[in-house]
């Protein structure tokens, strides 16, 4: 990849803040992610990182057509742009039941299912497909150590799963377990680990075959994990934010050789003191669930100095974060001097899914330039339906 892959050659055209979206990088993500599972059918990528129509386009052009969204709106995108399976991983409830209907209505060459973890909300979707004369799937839950959702994958979960084979309307799709808890520095203890969360679920798997009910299939693993679950036969994978990556991962993650694929592009908006520089990149540009960094800003090519800082193939300002609000990011740096009002700056992300959903629409960079703005699409949580 080229020196200062992140740089636009029309920057001083692009407003800021700015999510900045580079989808020939995307894309090689996308192949690694194939290669990594080592057949395109086995993917099942979530769309909640991106959610991007062009970028769902790129993965059809590479043959994956399930996916997994975590909204209607996702699930909507995923379908029109050429999906054949699409699985929402959340429970409906309240009027989403009556959407996730409507979604199967509208998209009949789809395969639409969701998860559930509870009898009662089983029923619920199992009587509303049942009055539209649908069949839809449904996947149990399983906590394998979150504790977000799910149940754990004992006599609760077979109970359950043999109620949810019963119900009228109901395809029962398969075991549904997410470990995004487990996110160990080191591989063969991240390994160990996901073994370890995953043995109950491959218990509960054999109990159902014993029994004769029909288990089509088990997801499991998000990002930090699906390598891991790749080596076991039989389980599908769900990768996100693979996709366009970000530094907490590619921090904590060593072993996963992504790329960095999304930006955001801030301005020095002010210098309150020798040291200090105010940036716009507040609440409202830069996901800020998670203590400091939020960002890590790549050092200008006008501050020449050594630094073994290197995140994502890029050098990385020595600064200290010492305030954050809704419009501006304040740091202090050592180089503060080197950087003047009106500087372009330009940030990786620590957490790039909630990052994407704070901007509605995006630059998309391809070979240095800016050819192009996105919107974001499934950012809203209703489309049509």
């Amino acid at each position: 990849m080229p020196d200062n892959w992140w740089a636009i050659a029309e920057v001083a055209d692009v407003a800021s803040p700015a999510l900045v979206i580079y989808p020939d990088r995307a894309d090689e993500n996308v192949r690694r992610m194939i290669a990594i599972a080592g057949d395109v059918e086995r993917l099942r990528p979530h769309m909640k990182t991106h959610k991007l129509a062009p970028l769902v386009d790129a993965h059809v052009a590479r043959g994956i057509r399930r996916f997994k969204c975590a909204t209607i709106a996702e699930a909507e995108m995923v379908a029109r742009a050429g999906a054949t399976d699409v699985l929402l991983a959340y429970q409906p409830v309240g009027p989403n039941v009556r959407r996730l209907v409507e979604l199967a209505r509208t998209f009949p060459n789809v395969s639409v299912s969701a998860i559930v973890d509870d009898e009662m909300a089983a029923v619920r979707v199992s009587e509303a497909a049942e009055q539209a004369g649908l069949a839809l799937g449904l996947w149990v839950d399983l906590d394998i150590g979150m504790h977000r959702t799910g149940i754990p994958a004992g006599v609760e979960a077979l109970q359950l799963y043999r109620r949810v084979a019963t119900l009228r309307g109901i395809v029962p799709r398969g075991l549904h377990a997410y470990d995004g808890h487990l996110r160990d520095r080191d591989l063969a203890v991240r390994t160990s680990h996901v073994d370890e969360a995953f043995a109950p679920v491959a218990a509960l798997h054999r109990a159902l075959l014993d029994e004769g009910l029909p288990v089509p299939a088990v997801v499991a693993g998000g990002t930090p994990t699906f390598p891991v679950h790749a080596r076991r036969a039989g389980v599908d994978l769900s990768p996100g934010s693979s996709v366009l990556w970000d530094a907490g991962y590619a921090t904590q993650l060593p072993d996963l050789d992504f790329l960095g694929a999304a930006l955001v592009l801030t301005r020095v908006i002010s210098k309150p003191g020798d040291h200090r520089v105010c940036v716009d990149l507040g609440h409202k540009a830069i996901a800020s669930e998670g203590p400091h960094p939020r960002v890590l800003l790549i050092r200008p090519s006008t501050i020449d100095r050594a630094s073994n800082a290197n995140v994502l193939g890029a050098p990385i300002l020595e600064t200290t974060f010492v305030g954050h609000s809704e419009e501006h990011l304040v740091f202090e740096s050592p180089d503060a001097a080197s950087l003047a009002v009106g500087d372009v700056l330009y940030g990786i992300p620590w957490h790039v899914c909630p990052t994407v959903a704070l901007h509605s629409e995006a630059v998309v960079v391809r070979d240095g330039h800016a050819a192009d703005r996105w919107r974001i699409t499934a950012r809203e949580r209703r489309l049509t339906i």
